[in-house]
């Protein structure tokens, strides 16, 4: 019987491990997969807290739809019936500029206009910016060298685009400043789009015509009932061969003819395959004993803090608020990155008199102690929605060294990692500091890590 160790019970570990457990069940391959989680709890940032008559997320709140791996995996776990799409709500978005909120322009590609209507009529930019940005249409096709993103934003479509829409949409996706993002790590198919129809407008307009055609029926965002935390109890209530190990940080792993041996205060194991479901820092550290030159590029992936603060309201005591959330621009003086109405967006998250609020930070603001991290939140949200009575309640909930920065050279950094890899067939690295950030991304790598071990298990070299 074939033995596969799974290091860190985040969602790219989990669900490396359904379908590693669903391949074998189906292959009639026999195998005992054995995950290791150093805390207590599974699903890393996917955490669904239940709180008398409120449910809220202490990570990410939804998925994407046009993204396909996490709704694949949702299904997979006979949980589609569960998926509910956001309330109602047009505008649903707002970004807050100069002591004000705006509506989010409709029909952005990422954060590329691809409608002229919204771009013409948004009072997010001035005529100026407008005119600036329409300049996309008419500029030349840049080279195909990456570039720090909000370069690439101001070269196409001018500062007040990055300012007033492209920096607050990415920070809330990536956190840190996302001016240094890569553009090709982060947001390739907008570069792709630039070389394939030269104005990103042109392009983004014929790209969402064709989404819009293909989308599955629904919202764009969507949960479950329950939360997203479902998702974690189903995975753990459908893998049968899955030994479930929390509490059991792995110290140090070997590697000798082949055979995988991981060491512990629990003890020492030995497996026939390795996936290291670990934040590319703490993938580094247990393997430089290995391999420094496998190490080396995983330790250069720069890492940021992340933290939600989550408020209870009397709805009836706070101030009117429209749609789902609202972003805040760059140069606001702001310690938050946005808000997001939780009991709004969702349906059954609150009583109806009852206002849930999360403040999402990210960078240096996040790592404030909880008391320090309410009063930024609480203070924020008075800046942008006016004053309001203390909150009844707050949960803060905080994920040091968090967030992979996808910073110019990160694609140079995981094709060294690749590199290396080929040395260590055993061997698989996944998880949001590799090839995408977002709940769709990880499942990916982690199915696709699944694939691979289970064929190097039925064919080894």
């Amino acid at each position: 019987m074939s033995k596969v160790a799974i290091v860190g019970g985040g969602m790219a570990g989990l669900a490396a491990a359904f379908y590693l457990n669903r391949e074998a069940i189906e292959k009639n391959h026999p195998l005992k997969i054995a995950l290791f989680e150093s805390e207590q709890r599974l699903g890393g940032k996917v955490l669904t807290v239940k709180s008398g008559p409120y449910r809220l997320e202490a990570g990410p709140d939804a998925f994407v739809r046009y993204k396909p791996w996490f709704y694949q995996l949702i299904k997979d776990l006979g949980l589609a019936e569960k998926v509910v799409g956001t309330t109602p709500a047009k505008p649903a978005a707002f970004i807050f500029k100069g002591g004000k909120g705006y509506p989010l322009p409709e029909g952005l590609n990422v954060v590329i206009p691809s409608r002229f209507g919204p771009l013409l009529t948004t009072r997010l930019l001035s005529v100026t910016g407008k005119l600036r940005a329409a300049m996309d249409i008419f500029l030349p096709r840049g080279t195909a060298a990456d570039e720090p993103f909000g370069a690439f934003i101001e070269r196409r479509l001018g500062k007040e685009v990055w300012r007033n829409l492209a920096a607050p949409l990415t920070g809330g996706i990536y956190g840190g400043d996302p001016y240094e993002l890569s553009t090709m790590a982060a947001f390739p198919m907008l570069k792709d789009l630039e070389q394939k129809h030269r104005s990103l407008i042109l392009g983004s307009l014929q790209t969402m015509r064709k989404r819009r055609g293909s989308r599955e029926g629904g919202s764009l965002f969507a949960s479950l009932q329950e939360g997203l935390g479902s998702v974690i109890e189903a995975i753990l209530r459908t893998t049968s061969l899955v030994e479930w190990r929390t509490g059991a940080a792995v110290e140090r792993v070997e590697n000798n003819n082949g055979r995988w041996y991981l060491f512990g205060p629990w003890g020492a194991e030995r497996f026939d395959a390795l996936i290291l479901a670990l934040p590319a820092w703490a993938a580094a550290e247990l393997l430089r004993p290995l391999d420094p030159d496998l190490a080396t590029p995983l330790s250069q992936i720069p890492y940021g803090d992340t933290a939600t603060v989550t408020m209870l309201f009397a709805r009836e005591s706070f101030p009117h608020i429209k749609g789902h959330g609202i972003l805040i621009a760059a140069g606001e003086g702001s310690s938050a990155r946005g808000f997001t109405w939780l009991s709004q967006k969702w349906s059954g998250r609150a009583p109806v008199d009852k206002l849930l609020a999360r403040a999402y930070f990210s960078g240096p603001e996040a790592g404030l102690d909880d008391s320090s991290l309410l009063a930024a939140a609480y203070a924020d949200l008075q800046h942008v929605v006016g004053p309001t009575p203390e909150p009844e309640q707050s949960w803060v909930y905080r994920w040091r060294a968090g967030m992979p920065q996808y910073t110019l050279g990160h694609l140079d950094r995981i094709g060294q990692l690749q590199e290396s890899l080929v040395r260590w067939p055993g061997l698989q690295l996944i998880g949001s500091a590799y090839r995408g950030v977002g709940l769709p991304e990880v499942v990916r790598d982690g199915k696709a890590a699944a694939e691979r071990i289970a064929d190097y298990l039925r064919n080894p070299l």
